[in-house]
């Protein structure tokens, strides 16, 4: 194969192809796809920057966002499937917040 010499210099200093090939099955890809799929919505990024500020209230959210509420309850699932926010009942209300996964993703 035909690479530049720096690159191929580079690249077996860091212990080759094999090396680069482990790197990428010691990450949890499927994983990362996963979240990257849950922030691909502007619904849920919104959701993730407005619990970066503090926890809220589904009512409150809703609110803010101007949503229905089973588009708001999807979106929320999916968030809280891959574990970037968990929610806690108080009293009648449905209390949500970031966990520390998802404070990583906060813009």
């Amino acid at each position: 194969m035909d690479i530049p010499d720096d690159i191929e210099e580079e690249l077996e200093n860091r212990g080759g192809i094999a090396q680069l090939l482990e790197k990428i099955d010691s990450l949890d890809i499927e994983d990362r796809s996963k979240v990257h799929k849950a922030l691909s919505n502007d619904v849920r990024l919104k959701i993730i920057a407005l619990l970066e500020e503090q926890d809220l209230c589904v009512c409150l959210l809703k609110e803010i966002l101007d949503v229905e509420d089973s588009k708001l309850s999807y979106h929320l699932s999916i968030l809280k499937d891959e574990a970037l926010i968990e929610g806690e009942r108080d009293a009648n209300f449905m209390i949500y917040r970031l966990t520390d996964r998802g404070a990583k993703f906060a813009p």
